[in-house]
């Protein structure tokens, strides 16, 4: 019988392949970074090429660390970067441009031109999406627009789209199966989420031919196999699941109310909401959590777009350490912010504020501010972005949060942890194993084959790492909020239209 269940974790960095067992061990893991494209300012790019290769090649890794056969694996589960886009011909298999990464911001004037044109509530409405280049539909309509021949390919039936899992799932099955699931097409801005269909008037809107798009299916569910020649044997694909689901599920947070933050390259919040959409009166989404064959969840969700990456570039463009770890270690060479506030809005500002205009800043530098400082207060920034997020929540959806979950690469940071308690004035949960994302999937996959009987059996296996109480004076903390949001007005608007 199969022993192991193996996971695709495409990142906005990396692609990562993980092997588990059944008791939900990590058995093995494999990763390689790719390259970053910035061609313009705020433009944000992939080669999809490079996602395919680099993440077949630590597929192959995991399975030779591990010293396995596919045909150990019981199923394959795929998570990944959401609303990067990409569009390929469909006879040569190849992309017609590079992905255009979620981060990017090229489409704002796009969409300030729909809003001007009274768009913005019908596509909240169906979608549960404000209009911001965020999401796939307008990068979609660039690529359709600006590519030579492009437009006309796409009205002949001759064009495809597919986030990363779309484009994943094409390469795994040779060209097989073009589908995603409910999680990747809600962040879109074309799919209704009342009835998990295209929808017709968005794509109108848009312009965007019905005719590229991928078919819809279940997050938890066989869609077809990897094919035969790649891995020596066929393995099926049995999960399909956007990366902030997909770490929801890994954390455990399965019940209404719950909630988790995931510390990647940026970070992530989603509450469960159950079964029923949960509208908002506080520019947060409403998107899909996940869906089985008997149930649709529902999540609420509140993004910032710069989390991990504001440390990578203290690394690396800054120069302040040499290793993303260093971080807490400079950042514990002071007692607090000597005084500063940073606002990582290096891409605009997401949720709740969705500025694609607003920019990043220092401030309240003098000549005794150190690189202790900076570090101390950039930390103090990623909590501050979930500080803002969380009290969004608490109003839209009506529960009092009483814990966070901690999950992602960041997460591992002690110092953040307790920020991050501090701020919120709540504890911080944080789980033996961070590495939700791609578990997350795995469950799914395993549920979908068997190789797990059910979500109430995966979710015993979830066991806490650390437990972080909040140790802030109510004066120090709301001294720290209010400057905090002081900062995040000035930054606002700061690229004139």
């Amino acid at each position: 019988m199969p022993k192991y269940i193996l996971s695709c974790d495409q990142g906005t960095s990396s692609s990562r392949a993980v092997i588990w067992n059944k008791k939900g061990e990590l058995c093995a893991v494999a990763q390689k970074e790719f390259t970053q494209y910035y061609p313009k300012e705020s433009w944000v790019e992939h080669n999809p090429e490079e996602i395919w290769q680099t993440q077949h090649s630590v597929i192959k890794e995991a399975i030779a660390e591990l010293n396995i056969h596919a045909k150990d694996i019981a199923a394959f589960g795929i998570t990944n970067q959401r609303e990067t886009t990409v569009i390929w011909d469909r006879k040569t298999g190849t992309p017609i441009y590079n992905a255009i990464v979620w981060q990017d911001r090229r489409t704002a004037p796009l969409c300030d031109e729909l809003k001007r044109s009274g768009y913005e509530s019908l596509f909240i409405q169906k979608t549960g999406l404000v209009l911001d280049p965020y999401f796939s539909g307008t990068k979609i309509q660039w690529i359709l627009e600006n590519i030579e021949g492009a437009r006309q390919k796409a009205e002949l039936g001759e064009l495809a789209f597919g986030t990363v899992d779309t484009w994943l799932i094409y390469q795994l099955t040779n060209g097989k199966v073009h589908t995603t699931d409910t999680t990747n097409a809600s962040r879109t801005l074309l799919l209704n989420i009342h009835n998990n269909q295209w929808d017709t008037e968005l794509l109108s809107i848009l312009n965007i031919p019905k005719s590229i798009l991928p078919t819809v299916t279940n997050s938890c569910g066989v869609i077809g196999n990897t094919e035969s020649a790649l891995y020596g044997a066929e393995i099926p694909i049995a999960s399909i699941i956007g990366d902030q689901q997909a770490a929801t599920m890994g954390n455990a947070c399965t019940e209404k109310g719950m909630i988790k933050a995931t510390y990647g390259t940026g970070c992530f919040m989603m509450m469960n909401t159950g079964n029923a959409p949960t509208p908002s009166n506080n520019n947060l989404l409403t998107t899909a959590l996940w869906s089985t064959e008997d149930k649709n969840l529902f999540a609420l969700e509140g993004s910032s777009f710069i989390c991990g990456a504001l440390i990578q570039w203290l690394r690396d463009e800054l120069g302040i350490i040499n290793n993303a770890a260093d971080i807490e270690s400079l950042a514990n060479t002071v007692s607090n912010n000597g005084g500063i506030v940073v606002v990582p809005a290096f891409s605009g500002l997401g949720a709740p504020h969705w500025d694609p205009y607003a920019r990043g800043m220092i401030i309240g530098l003098t000549r005794g501010t150190s690189r202790g400082h900076i570090a101390y207060a950039a930390l103090e920034a990623m909590a501050l972005q979930t500080y803002d997020i969380v009290k969004a929540m608490e109003s839209d959806s009506g529960i009092k949060i009483t814990k966070l979950r901690a999950d992602g690469g960041a997460s591992n940071n002690n110092l953040l942890m307790q920020l991050q308690a501090d701020i919120l004035n709540i504890p911080v949960e944080r789980p033996e194993i961070v590495e939700t994302t791609a578990l997350g999937a795995a469950y799914l996959a395993g549920i979908a084959v068997g190789f797990w009987q059910s979500e109430e059996e995966v979710l015993k296996q979830w066991q806490l790492n650390k437990r972080f109480m909040p140790n802030q004076s109510e004066k120090t903390r709301k001294a720290l909020i209010h400057n905090w949001h002081r900062a995040v007005e000035l930054s606002k608007g700061w690229i004139e239209k």
